[in-house]
């Protein structure tokens, strides 16, 4: 495999891993633009502007982009966060040029009134969904609790209530804000003709206008606390926990990841044999994110309301080992080990493949292969990770339980 780099004049970044003996062409347009872009009074306007997207530009209606994805047997989709929009889709190598040219101009969509105004009813719906689906708008709750009134608090989805008052120009204004080229990357993996790529880029995306997106590397001002979402339709109980972590441009982030595998792996993890294992919950895990500035660990168990007060207290007990003791080299060894076959595995699949290469030019990261990124963490140290465990104590959290019960306290 071969990695490929090129600018456009106006900023476009051009990304590619190619390896001609794959069997199809993953591409993917990564735009630096999610929730924490927004103000608090455009709510949910970069997830919007993501379903908008497909509903048509000058050259094509929303049935021509559809019959056109269809045509050339495409698995395509789109994707939005705290930090970044993704458009992305696979297809047969023969049909790169074709699909290149279908996703530049998509992202200069129409964003018509009418379309906007039939959008905005499918937006709420969405949100009215995840709200009657466990946890309950719970994960949403806690980065508001959490992150307080930094960015990163604010809800991808939006709420009814701002997207209800979105306004069509207002989602121009933003996309005019955001969607730069020197915003943008266009990434790609597979059975990748980089020239030609770059040829095609040049004629379909050269003339987009240039202009500053800079984005508030504020850090976060993590806060801690214990609160309760009543569901009393719910059969389970949801605990769910945030802690601060090393953010996307910290050396530590690779150890972190390391100890929260450990700690919250769906195998093999403490918290599997202190939970899953005891028969006390019927999930549990952790998990490391890095954002630009902030970071943070997921923790998180789903169990019986019967035993939800005492897997609280468990929980603590856990934190505090970790914390306290440390790991050993054992779990160290096993943990690269199962890290290191996920990182080989997930490297099979073309589209993984993409989605590594874009994802490291959002945290603004230079191109690793899979051996460069599986040897760094077969180089983390027991030192390492014991150091992360003490700076960023996980028992230091944001708690919300969610479900029917509603005398649940902070661990004893």
């Amino acid at each position: 495999m071969e990695y490929r780099q090129h600018q456009l004049d106006n900023g476009l970044t051009i990304l590619a891993e190619c390896n001609p003996r794959a069997y199809m062409s993953a591409f993917g347009f990564f735009v630096r633009a999610g929730s924490r872009d927004e103000t608090p009074e455009i709510g949910g306007v970069s997830h919007f502007l993501e379903h908008m997207v497909f509903k048509g530009t000058p050259n094509r209606s929303a049935e021509q982009v559809n019959l056109e994805l269809d045509e050339m047997g495409s698995s395509s989709n789109a994707r939005t966060g705290e930090e970044s929009t993704v458009y992305h889709a696979a297809v047969l190598p023969e049909f790169q040029s074709q699909m290149v040219h279908l996703m530049s101009d998509l992202m200069r969509p129409s964003l018509r009134e009418e379309d906007f105004e039939t959008e905005k009813k499918v937006i709420i719906e969405e949100i009215l969904m995840y709200q009657d689906q466990p946890p309950y708008g719970g994960h949403e709750q806690l980065m508001s609790s959490f992150f307080g009134t930094h960015p990163l608090g604010q809800s991808v989805l939006g709420t009814v209530d701002t997207v209800s008052g979105l306004t069509a120009h207002q989602m121009r204004d933003y996309f005019d804000l955001r969607y730069s080229p020197g915003n943008i990357a266009f990434a790609a993996a597979g059975d990748i003709d980089f020239e030609r790529l770059v040829a095609d880029l040049e004629k379909s995306c050269g003339d987009w206008q240039s202009f500053p997106a800079n984005r508030s590397p504020e850090q976060a001002d993590y806060q801690t606390g214990f609160e309760c979402l009543h569901k009393p339709v719910s059969n389970q109980q949801y605990i769910l926990q945030l802690a601060p972590g090393p953010d996307s441009e910290s050396e530590e982030r690779y150890a972190s990841r390391v100890a929260t595998a450990i700690l919250g792996d769906d195998s093999g993890s403490r918290l599997y044999w202190e939970f899953l294992d005891r028969g006390v919950a019927e999930s549990a895990g952790a998990g490391a994110y890095e954002y630009l500035s902030s970071g943070l660990v997921l923790t998180y168990i789903c169990c019986g309301p019967d035993d939800a007060q005492e897997n609280i207290n468990r929980l603590k007990r856990v934190q505090n080992n970790f914390s306290e003791k440390g790991i050993t080299q054992k779990e160290l060894d096993l943990a690269k080990r199962k890290i290191a076959s996920h990182i080989v595995l997930s490297s099979e699949r073309t589209e993984s493949r993409m989605f590594s290469v874009g994802a490291q030019w959002l945290v603004d990261q230079p191109f690793k292969s899979v051996t460069e990124i599986a040897q760094i963490y077969e180089s983390i140290t027991l030192e390492q990770v014991n150091d992360v465990i003490q700076k960023y104590p996980h028992q230091n959290n944001m708690t919300l339980v969610i479900g029917p019960r509603t005398d649940l306290r902070p661990a004893s």
